[in-house]
Order: C-alpha cells, then structure tokens, then sequence
C-alpha cells in the first residue's frame, strides 16, 4: 500500500533554524522539500564528496582476507583522499613518460646503440656527422658529393653516417635526403634505459603507497556519506524561506519556513515536537498539484519485489495504485514462462543456495533478493515440469515420471496430438497453440484485474461504467485474438456453443463496451461534458480499441521467447551430443554445454528484464492509467 501523508508546513525563529533542523533530523520523520540552498559551503561540500567518491573508485575493493580499515573522520578522509589524487596524478605521468621512452628506445632500437653526445664530441673537433637510414637505390645514385660511413647494408636501406665537409653539391644531396635522417634522442640510449628503471621504481613505490590504503575505500565512501548528510543539513538550512515581520517592538520578528510532507501516522509525533518547541506547523491534505514522495508499506512477502523496482528505478507516484503484489506475482509466472525450462531452474535454485547457506552459517537473515532469485528458480522448475522441458532435451529421453508429471496440453511429450475443446467433431489444437492461448488468458486476467482496480477506484462515480466498458472491451477483443491469431477454425466469429452465439456476443462486448467507454470515460460531474471530451480527442479513443486489441497480443511473447529459448538450449544438445561419444572430444563437449546453456540463460535474463518486465510496466500499468511518475520518500534523518 502507499502510506497516507499528510503536507506540512513548518515556521521557526529565523535564528533558530538550524538548532530546528538538528532536532528535526533527530526525529527523521519530514521529507523537506528544498532542493537548492546557497552560500559558498555548499560547491565546497559537493568538492569533497566528489573527491572522497574519485578516491574510493580508485582505491577498488579491499582483497579478500584484508583488514577492514577503521572509521575515518570526513577531515581525515580528506586528507587521504588529496594523498592519493597527488599519487594517481604522478603514477600517471611516471606511465605516460615511461610509455613515451620506450617508444624511443623501440625506435632507436634498429641502430643499435645511440650515444647524442658522442657525435656532439665529434662535431667540436671539427667532424660533423649525421645519421641517415636511406633507401639503397638512393644510397647508390648519391655519387661523389656526399662522403658517408656506412654502418649496415641491407636489400632495402642503408645505413649510414654523412660526413659534412663543405663539398659542392653536398647541401642540396643532403637536403633530399632531410625525410631519411635518424632524429637523435636527448639522451644515449643507456640513459634512456636508465630513466625507464628509474621510472619503474617510482611507480612501484606509488603502488606500494596507493596498496597501504587499499582496504579504506569503504571507510572514505562513508566519510562522504557523512559529508552528503551535512550537505543536506546545510541546503535545508541556506534554502529555507525568510519573511520579516513586524514586531510589536523596536525590532522586526524574521522567519523561516519550509514545506515538506509525513507519513500520517507519523504526524502527532510531529506535532508533540513543535508544541514543546515552539514550532508553528500547519498540516494539510495533498492534492494532485501537489510533488508528494511515495512511501510503500507491504509485507515481507510482497516487500520482495523492491529489489527489482529500486534495479529499474519505478517509483508510482502518490495517486497511483501500489501494484508491487501483482507486479511479483506475474513476474514470477512471466519470469517461468520466458526461462521455459525445469533444469535451468534447477540451476539458478542451485545458485540461490550458495549465499543462502553462507547466511544461515552465520546466522544472518537471507537478503531478499536471494529469496527472490529462490521464487524465480522454483517458478521456472515448475513451468519446465508443466512443459516438460529439462536441459532441453527430446520428450522421449525424459524420465517417465517426469513426462506423468507435465499437463498434456502444454507438454512436449504430447506436442504430437492435437486437443479438441469443443469435441472430436471440430477443429483441433495444436501444444503450440494451447501454449498461445495461455499467454492470451493471462493477458485477459492482468488487464482485468487492471480495470477492476480502477472500477474500485471510480465507484462513486459514473466514470465506474467507463471502466466497465473497458473491461466488456477486453473480454470481446481476447476471443477476437484467438480467431485470428490462434485458430480461426476452433474459434470462428459466428461459433455457437449450446446455443449461445459466442462470436457474435464477443463483438457486441466490444460495442457496448466501447459504447460506455466513450460516454463515461471523462466524466467529471458532467455527461455532455464527457461527451464532448471523448469527440475531441475521438481519434485517441478510436485506438483504444486497437491498443486493447495490440496489449492482449503483446502477451505472445512470452511463448515466442521461451520457445527461442527452448531452441537453442537444443541446438547446444545437437552440436555437444556426437561429441560425448567420442573420449577425445569429452572435454571439448563439455566446454560447449557449458558456454551454450551459459550464453541461453543470460539471454533468458535479458529476456526478463525486456520482456517480462516491460508487461508490467507498459500494458499492466497502462490499464491502470499509470505513468510511474513518482519519487521516493527520503525523510530527513541522521
């Protein structure tokens, strides 16, 4: 359910805010709506969380066995922080210089040794030299301009040292040749070498600096943690409105005031509070202009839920339904559906049972999202058991009481018969196709339960007949989904069923319904006004039959993925299976179910997060005039 909350406004001395906000903080009841505060500490505060954040992210996490570092103050935390941004900067430069030496050296490397001042030496006694590496064919048509020392020969270049003499004709060789002269270093290569080892021991030093405060990463996250809180504490007290009033004195009286929102069971606790200080607090129902945060309160079994809403950020907001229940339990259906297959369930059970062991070692409580990987795991081992459907292999290769178990209609053991639910007499149907017919029956109970919620929500109005149309809408529209996506033949439009014309009542269900939907979908006091509003946006109310129509068909997909799924888990048996009958090739089989059946399941939990949880949030929460608009509710605490 989402908790009532009451809008609160609460006034105070202007000089006593923050020895208010201290005492409010204590109490962590109010979530205060100020977003923007002033003054120079705040930029400051937001530098040093995002320092201290920069250098936990460079940190990583401690090694297994590490000592677990000590609570930090925020000042001390700070000063570890600007320690290992110094550090970090200078390993990166000692990287980048080392990096751009062994560049030089990997250039000079072809000559060998490179000693800059020994030609330097040279020079001052009058004889210049100059390396080049030069193509033969060049080397060969310099002539007798150009008097060189040649250092290496080979098929393709020269190597060589110009001697520069002054000759004629030698300025002009030399220059044609400028593209092929060796760019000497400023150091011998010795030196260069040199440097690199220099350079690798201060890096090694850093790293040793930067190992000593490995294991402090969580301990300075929780100094910035701390800091966002004075943040937070200094926002609410910079953002707060002032008013002067005029005082009966001398003086004028200066307030402060915020506005900010609590839970309603909450709100004589707050009440007590601003009696024994002195508070002025006005206490209001929200209304629908109103930005109000969203609390949930469910049980421990529904509470499972919020793993995956708090991963996908979903939030209803205030006036919106609380759908978490549904939301688990047909995620739970969807989740086995799309898996598809009894023995990766029993794997991921497997899995849920390692961090579920540790926990009960050390007689802790189960997260809650193991608990929920445990349901996801049984409901896929209870959808493989319905399907028959283990490791995907052939129905004939399962155990026999495993095939007793499945339902005939779903089972693959049985894919090769067709059923006939009106009789012998008629048309039949395909395991296939009853599996389609599944998926559509369990859009028609989602959405439905989706228009009661809002018929429920409407009944004391006449908006209820707009929801009931709706509903008549999607009870006439799923049998027009079976005839034309399942079977036209079992499920024609003009059947007759003991009488009773079933196609023909499927399309007065759409007309009536659409009839109620246009005339009371807009009611708000008024039918002509209802009226007019569903003329103006008449285009919009005509798709409406067709997105109920598109809604109830989006639900294949959860047959046409497990079926892809069921596929390849397959295709893996084919490719592995020739090759368990070979020793030599055991190991390479194994490999190949291994990779194969990995791959499928991660494919299978994108599938989840698409597909499965896209009904929920798009077609489910559709119907239910949701848009997940909310935010949650942060009460201000320490």
């Amino acid at each position: 359910m989402i908790v009532p909350m009451k809008k609160v406004s609460l006034i105070v001395l202007s000089g006593q805010k923050e020895d208010a906000l201290k005492k409010l903080r204590r109490l962590g009841l109010v979530h205060i709506e100020i977003t923007e505060g002033s003054g120079e500490r705040i930029p400051l505060l937001r530098e040093q969380i995002a320092s201290l954040e920069r250098c936990a992210a460079s940190l990583g996490k401690p090694e297994k066995g590490a000592a677990q570092a000590e609570a930090l103050t925020p000042v001390r935390a700070l000063a570890i922080a600007g320690e290992v941004a110094a550090l970090s900067q200078e390993r990166q430069e000692c990287s980048s210089r080392q990096a751009a030496l062994r560049a030089e050296l990997a250039r000079l490397a072809p000559w060998g040794e490179v000693d800059p001042a020994g030609l330097r030496a040279c020079a001052g006694q009058g004889v210049v030299l100059v390396p080049y590496e030069i193509p033969a064919a060049e080397y060969a048509a310099l002539g007798e301009c150009v008097r060189t020392l040649c250092l290496e020969r080979t098929r393709r270049s020269v190597k060589c040292l110009a001697v520069r003499t002054g000759g004629e004709g030698e300025e002009e060789a030399l220059a044609r040749l400028e593209p092929c002269r060796l760019v000497l270093p400023e150091d011998s290569t010795a030196g260069l070498r040199r440097q690199c080892a220099e350079l690798d021991e201060r890096i090694g030093a850093i790293d040793q600096k930067l190992a000593a405060h490995s294991g402090e990463g969580r301990a300075i996250l929780a100094a910035a943690r701390a800091i966002e809180k004075e943040l937070e504490f200094e926002t609410y007290a910079t953002g707060m409105t002032d008013e002067a009033l005029a005082g009966g004195g001398a003086q004028d009286v200066s307030v402060s005031y915020f506005q900010g929102y609590i839970p309603a069971p909450d709100l004589g606790r707050l009440q007590q509070a601003a009696r024994q200080n002195a508070w002025g607090l006005l206490a209001q129902d929200p209304t629908t202009e109103d930005d109000v945060p969203t609390k949930l309160k469910n049980n421990r079994f529904v509470s499972l839920i919020y793993p995956v809403t708090d991963f996908l950020g979903t939030v209803p907001g205030y006036f919106e339904f609380d759908i978490s229940g549904w939301f688990l339990l047909f995620l739970l259906v969807f989740f086995g559906i799309i898996f598809g297959d009894g023995g990766y369930g029993l794997l991921i059970c497997a899995i849920a049972a390692v961090p579920t062991v540790r926990a009960l070692a050390s007689k802790k409580a189960v997260p809650p999202a193991i608990v929920l990987v445990w349901l996801f795991g049984l409901s896929t081992v209870v959808w493989g058991t319905v399907t028959c459907s283990w490791f995907g292999m052939p129905a004939e290769q399962v155990p026999q009481w495993l095939v007793n178990l499945s339902v005939p209609v779903f089972s693959n053991a049985y894919s090769g018969q067709l059923w006939y639910p009106f009789g012998p007499g008629g048309a039949g149907l395909t395991t296939s196709q009853n599996l389609q017919i599944f998926c559509f029956t369990l859009a028609l109970v989602q959405l439905t339960i989706a228009h009661v919620k809002c018929a429920v929500r409407d009944r004391h109005s006449l908006k209820l007949l707009g929801d009931i149309g709706l509903a008549l809408e999607l009870f006439g529209i799923y049998y027009v989904v079976l005839s034309l996506v399942v079977s036209s033949a079992v499920f024609p439009l003009g059947l007759v069923l003991g009488g009773f014309p079933v196609g023909t009542a499927a399309i007065v269900l759409v007309a009536v319904g659409f009839v109620l939907n246009f005339v009371f979908s807009n009611y708000e006091g008024s039918i002509a006004g209802s009226v007019k509003a569903s003329l103006i946006n008449i285009v919009s109310v005509l798709l409406g039959v067709v997105n109920v129509f598109s809604d109830i068909v989006s639900y294949i997909r959860l047959w046409a993925v497990g079926l892809a799924g069921a596929a390849i888990s397959a295709t893996v048996n084919e490719l592995a299976g020739p090759l368990l009958g070979n020793f030599m090739f055991v190991a390479l089989a194994i490999v190949l179910l291994v990779f194969g059946h990995g791959l499928n399941l991660i494919l299978n939990v994108l599938s989840v997060i698409v597909h499965g949880v896209r009904l929920n949030t798009l077609e489910f929460s559709s119907h239910l005039d949701m848009s997940w608009s909310g935010h949650k509710f942060q009460p201000f605490s320490e």
